[in-house]
């Protein structure tokens, strides 16, 4: 009896578990016209169950039923469902091509929050700039295009974000500058060797508006700028670009030096393809600009690599390892000799020759998981070296080593959870400011969420250990919260709320040294700046016709601790009762307390002007940048500014691009500067350091504009052709004190693509 009772389940097991055996639907997902995989979209059968797809698009997915609707979902792309009629046991193979949305809102961001995003559901300011505004405009330095960001300034090479940074004789930075993820700021000076980045392939550039340390660290507490490089697509593609330029004569003809037009030429490319398994791509540039300044060049050459392989044991994973190196000769432009004639002339006493060389190497391995979960593992080396032939006790080189872990996972459609590890080491041997070494480590985690539907939620937690020569410099946490609600199908209301961070740079504390009549002392005791950034801000998408866009409102306050301000005074050491002349100069304080507050909007859009296809990117930024420690008693109300801002700022591009043309104009409006260094203003020392400055001050400082023009012509389907005139009025206008930036210039281009 006991034995049939067994006989009678086993039967019954087999016929349920054959009557249960699911439905196998497997395949790629993929983009409709590039055939590209698209790594992590969300594939689902019902509301628990589900996939994402591979490294190479593949996906798999088992379920139960004869009829049931598959649905595919990928950020920046319309859904794909399909209605399946199928039986126990069957295997089905679905290629899906999916299409990408035409709008605006639903460009794809990874920066805000370390995972991929619709810009519409970001939680702070962030913009865009994509690779054909680079191209189209004969970018040598993606500083150049950068700086038409509204709200973004960079001063002599040194990036601030709405007023967030100023000017700090070329050591640190409010704002962090990443290459593929990554850090890219010099382990000595803090600094960004803009030149070195590799203008010929890059994907995109994204900048974070406010502190972003919870998830960058130590530099992001203004923003951050992530520059993407790009990875081949289907089909092998090379991008050939060559420019000759020419700088023509000032508005003021005493100003010229020259007894013919100084010129800069170049040439730049890449080659990407796909090799089975494998992603190449390999790009260079050589550079030489004569210089528009009497004793200022540079030429330089630069070549890059990225090397990925996809795994076919393993699916998911993939490993690889991204180069770029760079050899360059330069002067750099350091003072005038006077406002005069010799505004485009440089102070003989400050003339310097460099010899560098620019190395970074990144080993990496990621894994993509079948169940939405991302592993990265992320590295690099990065190596600067700076020779002076003629002034050897300024050389200097710095090693850092970088490594970061995250791990990303996505639970169902309400919650997202990203955490990681991250470690700097760096080294620095230099006559300038001494040997030194610097570790932190870090460790960060952000949750996601989506507790109703149009709401999302963000809280995210820092914690960072810094060391200097073995001295422990800075240990506490920070945190980041922020919202964005979906009012209506178009319209995203946001706020949101970070503390930041910056670790003075070995240059800050340490540099010894003169520049003409102007000395620079050490701080040893300078301390880490901290600070916090709040924003609200509403994106109102465009939809009329053909048009699509969004006009994006944001008001703003940042207040930071313990700043880090190069003041002028009198620096004598204990020892010595008289001080003298070599006493006096610039040492980096910590001058305590600031609040910058303003607003900005900013309009966006691409569509059709009757039948010519239109982009326009413009926008409006107000700042109050106010020194909390001057009192309003004896002071004047300049002195309550921080120096080295702009009140208003208005910056614009509109590209047209009719038949085979495609016309462009770019405008960007500053204010007069409320605040410098009172030294250079003052009618003894001002004169000493930069001769006839006070006077040029007063009638100059008045605000500019500056207006950019381009046209490019389609020779063919793989040939383009352009002209670009940069100052189109011959503005003469300053940056820093005694910087007057390049006259009317002219550059033409000629660009291959097969």
């Amino acid at each position: 009896m006991k034995k049939y009772c067994l006989i009678l389940i086993f039967q019954a097991f087999l016929f349920t578990s054959f009557g249960q055996k699911p439905v196998v639907i497997k395949g790629s997902i993929v983009d409709s016209i590039s055939g590209e995989p698209l790594i992590g979209a969300s594939i689902s059968t019902g509301e628990h169950r589900g996939t994402i797809s591979d490294a190479s698009g593949f996906f798999q997915i088992d379920t139960e039923g004869e009829e049931f609707i598959l649905t595919c979902r990928y950020i920046g792309y319309q859904p794909v469902t399909r209605r399946i009629h199928a039986v126990a046991r069957d295997t089905l193979i679905l290629d899906i091509r999916m299409v990408r949305s035409v709008t605006v809102l639903d460009e794809i961001v990874v920066s805000a929050s370390k995972y991929e995003q619709k810009l519409s559901e970001v939680m702070v300011s962030l913009d865009i700039i994509k690779p054909e505004r680079i191209s189209n405009n004969s970018t040598t330095s993606l500083d150049n295009i950068i700086v038409q960001i509204p709200g973004v300034e960079i001063l002599d090479g040194q990036p601030g974000i709405r007023g967030g940074a100023g000017y700090s004789y070329g050591a640190g930075s409010r704002v962090l500058v990443l290459m593929d993820d990554l850090p890219i700021l010099t382990g000595d000076v803090g600094d960004v060797k803009w030149d070195y980045l590799p203008v010929e392939n890059i994907a995109q550039i994204e900048i974070i508006k406010g502190a972003s340390s919870v998830l960058y660290g130590s530099s992001a507490l203004n923003g951050v700028f992530n520059i993407r490089t790009a990875y081949p697509t289907s089909k092998p593609e090379t991008y050939l670009n060559t420019f000759l330029g020419v700088y023509l004569d000032p508005g003021r003809k005493e100003m010229i030096w020259w007894d013919k037009q100084p010129l800069w030429m170049g040439a730049q490319f890449s080659h990407a393809r796909k090799i089975r398994q494998i992603d190449l791509v390999v790009g260079g540039n050589v550079f030489k600009d004569q210089g528009y300044r009497e004793n200022e060049n540079q030429q330089r050459g630069r070549l890059n690599l990225k090397f990925n392989y996809r795994s076919r044991k393993i699916k998911g994973l993939s490993y690889g390892v991204n180069m770029n190196s760079m050899l360059v000769e330069k002067i750099d432009f350091l003072m005038w000799q006077d406002a005069d004639s010799g505004a485009y002339r440089q102070n003989p006493e400050v003339i310097s020759a460099l010899n560098g060389s620019r190395l970074n190497v990144d080993p990496y391995i990621m894994y993509h998981g079948s169940k939405g979960s991302q592993h990265s593992l992320k590295t690099r080396f990065f190596h600067v070296k700076n020779d002076f032939p003629e002034a050897t006790d300024k050389n200097n080189r710095s090693n850092l080593f970088f490594g970061e872990y995250k791990c990303y996972r996505k639970f169902g459609e309400r919650f997202d959870f990203t955490a990681g590890l991250s470690a700097t080491w760096s080294g620095t041997v230099a006559e300038l400011y001494g040997n030194h070494t610097s570790f932190n480590n870090a460790v960060y985690t952000q949750l996601d969420a989506r507790p109703v539907n149009r709401l999302n939620l963000s809280f995210g937690v820092r914690f960072e250990r810094y060391e200097l020569d073995n001295q422990v410099e800075y240990s506490n946490p920070v945190f980041r919260a922020g919202l964005n609600y979906q009012l209506f199908e178009y319209t995203y209301l946001r706020a949101s709320f970070g503390q930041g961070y910056r670790f003075p740079s070995v240059a800050e504390k340490f540099t010894a040294t003169s520049v003409g009549a102007m000395n620079i002392f050490p701080n040893p005791d300078l301390e880490s700046e901290t600070g916090w950034s709040t924003e609200i801000g509403v994106k109102q998408g465009i939809r009329l016709g053909e048009w699509n866009g969004y006009v994006d409102l944001a008001a703003f306050w940042m207040e930071y601790n313990d700043m880090i301000e190069f003041n002028f005074g009198v620096y004598k050491p204990d020892s010595v009762d008289v001080p003298t002349l070599e006493h006096v100069g610039f040492k980096a304080l910590n001058v305590g307390k600031s609040r910058i507050t303003g607003f900005e909007t900013t309009l966006v859009g691409t569509g059709k002007l009757f039948i010519v296809p239109v982009t326009i990117m413009a926008g409006y930024t107000y700042v109050n940048p106010i020194d909390l420690n001057v009192e309003e008693n004896g002071d004047s109300t300049e002195n309550k500014y921080l120096k080295y801002r702009y009140k208003h700022s208005v910056k614009g591009d509109i590209e047209l691009s009719p038949g085979k043309f495609t016309l462009g104009y770019t405008i960007i409006y500053n204010s007069r500067m409320e605040n410098i260094d009172e030294v250079f203003l003052n009618p003894l020392i001002g004169e000493m350091i930069l001769p006839g400055f006070p006077d040029y001050w007063a009638q100059n400082n008045n605000g500019y504009t500056i207006m950019n023009a381009r046209i490019l012509y389609d020779i063919t389907t793989c040939m383009n052709a352009g002209l670009i005139i940069r100052n189109l009025t011959n503005k003469e206008y300053l940056g820093r004190p005694g910087d007057i930036r390049p006259p009317r210039n002219i550059a033409l281009q000629l660009t291959f693509r097969f």
